[in-house]
């Protein structure tokens, strides 16, 4: 069988040059291009350099279709406008898109599914095995008890992170609002400041946190009347996204149009 071909999206950022280490070391995949956008400096830089893999022969691009149009598949971790460009780029050349980027409005949100009905799009705010277990575990805890335990998601990141909550808070708030069977939109707490009064019964709660490098950690918290119930994951690889990514890769070559999530290719 011919290797996967796949195709890096923001391959000179912290998660790109991760995303392209993680492929060359992967046996049945490989690496046929890598994009930054239009003017940045890493333009026909060898990307396998950028990444300190050696050299690869391969150029940053500017030009996501060409890229897109040679690959089986396209790892993106970039930013919402862009990923939404790529996914159109993505249908008209039957590439899979795997989509880790965060920070989607309602209205990019729309377009995602709306082009998915043409394309394999498997999207998640966060590729790890142990991020995504957790996630089910916090719908399973939020389904078996009731409003007497207040939901918080805590998460903190690295300083240089841009959106919050992050998307894997937002996955954590959705699987407990899925556990309850509310809608999380109308029932979600973003932020606190000043008088605020109690706490509304059977809200969920987001806290934010961010300094230094840390890679991510998350928390579900279930705090009731003289006992709590959480559930953490810890990453200290940027390695454990790219693993998921790749995987994810695979796992939707072949697959009918449609928008998937890491629950979906483990199988959760």
């Amino acid at each position: 069988m011919a290797d996967i071909k796949i195709g890096v999206m923001g391959v000179a950022g912290r998660m790109g040059c991760e995303l392209v280490r993680t492929v060359t070391q992967q046996e049945g995949c490989r690496v046929v291009g890598g994009t930054e956008r239009a003017g940045s400096d890493m333009i026909g830089r060898d990307i396998g350099e950028l990444a300190g893999t050696g050299t690869l022969g391969i150029a940053v691009s500017d030009d996501a279709q060409a890229v897109i149009a040679v690959a089986d598949a396209i790892l993106d971790f970039t930013a919402p406008a862009a990923s939404v460009a790529f996914a159109k780029m993505a249908a008209a050349g039957g590439a899979v898109h795997v989509m880790g980027s965060t920070g989607f409005s309602d209205d990019e949100e729309a377009q995602i599914a709306e082009t998915a009905k043409e394309a394999v799009i498997i999207k998640a705010g966060n590729m790890s095995l142990g991020v995504n277990l957790i996630a089910a575990m916090t719908r399973k805890i939020a389904e078996a008890l009731d409003e007497d335990f207040d939901i918080e998601i805590l998460e903190m990141h690295h300083r240089h992170k841009v959106d919050a909550p992050s998307g894997t808070a937002l996955m954590l708030g959705q699987a407990a609002a899925d556990g309850r069977g509310i809608e999380l939109g109308a029932r979600s707490v973003r932020s606190r400041d000043g008088h605020t009064g109690e706490r509304v019964r059977g809200d969920i709660g987001f806290a934010t946190l961010r300094g230094g490098n840390v890679v991510g950690e998350h928390s579900a918290i279930f705090a009731a009347e003289g006992e709590r119930v959480i559930i953490s994951h810890i990453a200290t690889d940027r390695g454990i996204f790219a693993r998921g990514g790749v995987k994810a890769a695979f796992w939707g070559q072949g697959k009918a149009p449609g928008l998937y999530s890491m629950m979906d290719v483990l199988g959760l």
